[in-house]
């Protein structure tokens, strides 16, 4: 049997054999190694590797000067660098936590034995043994058994869905579904993915179908929000969040999206819609008439008969817990003038205040009535001084809801045309008077006559001028004869 030494050397000499020919010359040796030197080769243990040139060059001295025995490699690179039992520690660290860096295995294992190989070598070994990142989470898979609440409004689990252009804008379903019947208690369609629409869609559920235990969402920014949470608080619900990059107990909800999807969106595409109350409008039909009350493969009932079954002692929200859930406060610190400011407009609150952090409770909808509030009791009304917002950022109308102003019926150039034309009218438009030149006099006031006519009078009118002049004379000689 070969031993490790020689099929090293075997190796070497079969790379450097024809370039280690005395015969060649400098030019031609150089030309050899430089192709040796660009390929990859089959190593002594099969694996592929590349040899530079320099150390081509030199295990060709190496073999001029002692031979086959001279390419064998030094009995100390033959033994390990790193011993067994540290190799041995390093992947049971591992295996043990395979979040566990080569740098931190490294770490714990000067901790322990005093000693740790360089970072590298540790890669390398994790490497050739298997135990890179990637499988080891491929093996440690958990599997999941399927969880179910056991009765109505134990758990409703909530996600958002993008749709459909609507009005020019992208629509956004905010549902909330039971995890125990798949009845669907809260939707709503909206044009923004904000805490506001996923306030509407869990509003919706609460008043028709009453308060859930639990209700199970994921990290986006609607559903992490301080407004979502100070409501739940308010309704006794305990809001969970999904862990990131966890999404397991989200396949229901998952399931119905994509009914949505075969079922309700595909035909949307051939329908026509105006706007988003239009789209909610169908979409409620469609929930209340079809999904509720087709057959749940996984129930094996329709959503609304299990509900139905197990609703006995539901609760409900008063009117006046859901104002309070629904209104949204923040905290802001009274200035010395006795004021605060929110979202651009400036309020008066109670001097004693000055100095305090402040809670200012408001509907995001009416920004002119903000009720103060401080270590929980009530503090009276903030007096509005100047006022830029009268709502919240987020609380605007949806594309479309609101109607179009109503035509005036003002056609303001006709107006300005009109009335230049009655101003006009009485002057003269001396761009607009005709050429007279070739056309007879019209009758008229004597400067009517004076024109470019009476510049060359006719022969015959000067006569008969003339003629009428000489008798007016005549005539007057006569009267004073007479006299």
């Amino acid at each position: 049997m070969v031993d490790r030494a020689t099929e090293v050397a075997l190796f070497r000499y079969a790379l450097i054999r024809e370039a280690a020919d005395p015969a060649l010359s400098t030019r031609e040796r150089g030309r050899l190694v430089r192709e040796i030197a660009t390929a990859t080769h089959a190593g002594p243990d099969g694996t592929q590797i590349g040899v530079g040139r320099s150390t081509l060059d030199q295990w060709i001295r190496a073999w001029r000067a002692g031979g086959f025995e001279a390419l064998k490699p030094k009995a100390r690179a033959l033994s390990p660098k790193v011993p067994d039992d540290v190799l041995h520690l390093a992947e049971a660290l591992k295996r043990e936590e395979p979040a566990r860096t080569a740098a931190q295995v490294c770490v714990l294992l000067a901790a322990s034995v005093g000693w740790a190989p360089n970072e590298r070598t540790i890669q390398r070994h994790f490497h050739r043994v298997g135990l890179t990142r990637k499988v080891l989470a491929a093996g440690n898979t958990r599997a999941f058994g399927r969880f179910e609440a056991s009765r109505p409004n134990e758990l409703w689990v909530g996600d958002a869905l993008h749709g459909p252009i609507v009005a020019g804008h992208k629509a956004i379903l905010f549902a909330f579904l039971d995890d125990h019947s798949r009845l669907l208690p809260g939707h709503r369609w909206g044009t923004a993915e904000d805490t506001l629409r996923a306030e509407a869609a869990l509003r919706r559920g609460l008043v028709s179908r009453g308060v859930p235990d639990a209700v199970y969402l994921d990290n986006g920014s609607p559903f992490v929000s301080a407004q979502l949470l100070r409501a739940c608080a308010c309704l006794r619900v305990r809001l969970i969040h999904s862990r990131p990059h966890r999404p397991e107990g989200r396949g229901k909800i998952e399931r119905f999206f994509r009914t949505v999807r075969d079922q309700f969106l595909v035909e949307v595409a051939h329908t026509s819609v105006d706007d988003v109350a239009h789209l909610n409008s169908l979409f409620a039909a469609w929930v209340e008439t079809v999904y509720h009350r087709s057959v749940h493969s996984e129930t094996g009932h329709t959503p609304l008969e299990r509900f139905v079954a197990g609703a006995s002692g539901l609760r409900y929200p008063t009117a006046e817990e859901l104002h309070e859930a629904f209104l949204w406060s923040e905290t802001r610190t009274v200035t010395k003038t006795a004021t605060v400011s929110l979202h651009s407009n400036t309020y008066e609150v109670d001097a004693a205040l000055v100095g305090r952090k402040v809670e200012l409770v408001f509907n995001p909808f009416d920004l002119t009535t903000i009720e103060v509030r401080w270590s929980g009791r009530p503090m009276g009304a903030a007096i509005p001084r100047v006022i830029g917002r009268h709502a919240h950022p987020a609380a605007r109308p949806e594309p479309g809801l609101e109607p179009a102003p109503p035509a005036t019926g003002i056609d303001y150039l006709a107006l300005i045309e009109t009335r230049a034309q009655a101003e006009l009218g009485q002057r003269i438009s001396y761009a607009g008077m005709p050429d007279t030149t070739d056309q007879p006099t019209l009758p008229g006031p004597d400067w009517e006559r004076i024109g470019p006519a009476t510049l060359t009078p006719d022969t015959d009118d000067q006569t008969d001028d003339t003629e009428a002049d000489d008798a007016a004379v005549e005539d007057t000689d006569d009267r004073e004869a007479a006299r």
